[in-house]
């Protein structure tokens, strides 16, 4: 089974061999440990028939075919958990492979759980069972052994299987657009394009101060910008324990910035002082319409607790009924928003998701239905006006 193409005559004629296929499987291998963007160490693909993994670490590999095919418009691109590969791909290519289906996604569609495991997937419609003995290997040292490139491969050839699995199910149950919804986010660039003034909603704090928001957002931005300078982990910069209380402090001065904790005296006393300061400052310095707007509080209240997890029972059976995950339905933060009252810009409410749980919500919120609980299930029944 093994397969290592480690030269671009033999990768041009693989690739080549491809391009006529309906679909490829797709899988990566990188280390981020260190880094801030991610070191990709092996592509994975497969057709049909054939199946190979591509040394990216190779000395003069041109990935270009792969790139070429991955542009094919007639030659669907599966993945599973796809994210992260392609944000890979982003990288390099200045653009996403398309078109693209991803099986974790498909999965939640058809009813598997939330976020299933690749392992746990297989083994559900193929009865195979993966060897997961090289799963954290060292995937930039070479040469690889066979058995890594064995285990690499199997990721691919068992996608195979799956993504035909899925694609009958989606056919069988005409969910087929419920897919296409999530595609086209996973699909859009923006969210692969990180926006360095968006990185302190990474960060969790205990306070939505408009002054300390904006101090965040620009020390939050400032750390993203010097962490990708460097390639190195943003936590490698300054820690995010560290980052929140600077913006807590909001110093103005070398001295004052000296005091906060987890920042070294050389840190605070040399360019990186002095840049964290302009950052601060830049945050204080923003008029108020200005500033990020305070994140949305969670409910107060017994009657918004008790409201949220009313929500939370009901979408459970909504799913539990029509056989889909509820992570792909509603988010905690959606049902947390419901129970408060609000309406706009909550996924649930609209599209297929108000069909199977938001219209429910909604009823219920307004006390048009109630939930019961018999024959061992969560049910629920219209009330009289």
């Amino acid at each position: 089974m093994t397969t290592l193409i480690t030269d671009n005559a033999a990768l041009a004629a693989f690739c080549q061999s491809l391009a006529e296929e309906a679909f490829i499987t797709v899988d990566t291998e990188f280390l981020r440990e260190n880094t801030y963007y991610s070191k990709l160490c092996l592509i994975q693909i497969a057709g049909t028939e054939q199946a190979a993994a591509i040394d990216t670490l190779a000395d003069g590999i041109d990935l270009q075919p792969v790139y070429d095919l991955f542009d094919n418009p007639d030659v669907l691109k599966v993945f599973h958990a796809a994210r992260q590969d392609l944000e890979i791909f982003y990288q390099e290519m200045g653009h996403l492979p398309a078109p693209l289906f991803d099986t974790q996604v498909a999965a939640m569609v058809c009813g598997f759980g939330d976020s299933i495991a690749y392992d746990k997937l297989v083994a559900a419609l193929t009865g195979e069972q993966i060897d997961k003995a090289s799963r954290f290997t060292n995937w930039a040292h070479r040469p690889l052994s066979d058995a890594q490139i064995d285990y690499a491969l199997g990721d691919v050839t068992h996608l195979r299987d799956v993504y035909a699995g899925l694609a009958r199910r989606l056919e069988e149950s005409g969910r087929g657009d419920w897919l296409a919804d999530e595609m086209a986010v996973l699909s859009e660039p923006a969210s692969y394009d990180a926006d360095p003034m968006h990185a302190y909603l990474r960060l969790k704090s205990r306070t939505n101060k408009p002054k300390f928001l904006a101090v965040l957002q620009q020390v939050a931005a400032w750390r993203e910008r010097e962490a990708q300078t460097r390639n190195q982990p943003r936590n490698w910069v300054v820690r995010d324990d560290t980052l929140l209380n600077i913006a807590a402090q909001a110093p103005t001065t070398q001295q004052a910035l000296s005091r906060v904790r987890g920042l070294g005296k050389g840190q605070a006393e040399g360019r990186i002082g002095r840049e964290i300061l302009a950052a601060v400052q830049a945050g204080i310095d923003l008029p108020p319409d200005q500033r990020p707007r305070p994140r949305t509080p969670q409910p107060e209240g017994a009657r918004a607790t008790a409201a949220a997890d009313l929500l939370k029972v009901l979408l459970k059976a909504c799913c539990d009924r029509e056989g889909v995950a509820p992570k792909l339905i509603a988010s905690s933060s959606d049902l947390d928003r419901l129970s408060t009252g609000e309406r706009d810009g909550i996924q649930a409410l609209e599209g297929w998701r108000r069909e199977v749980f938001g219209q429910h919500a909604l009823d219920l919120m307004e006390g048009r239905l109630a939930l019961t609980y018999r024959n061992g299930e969560i049910a629920w029944l219209m009330t009289e006006d």
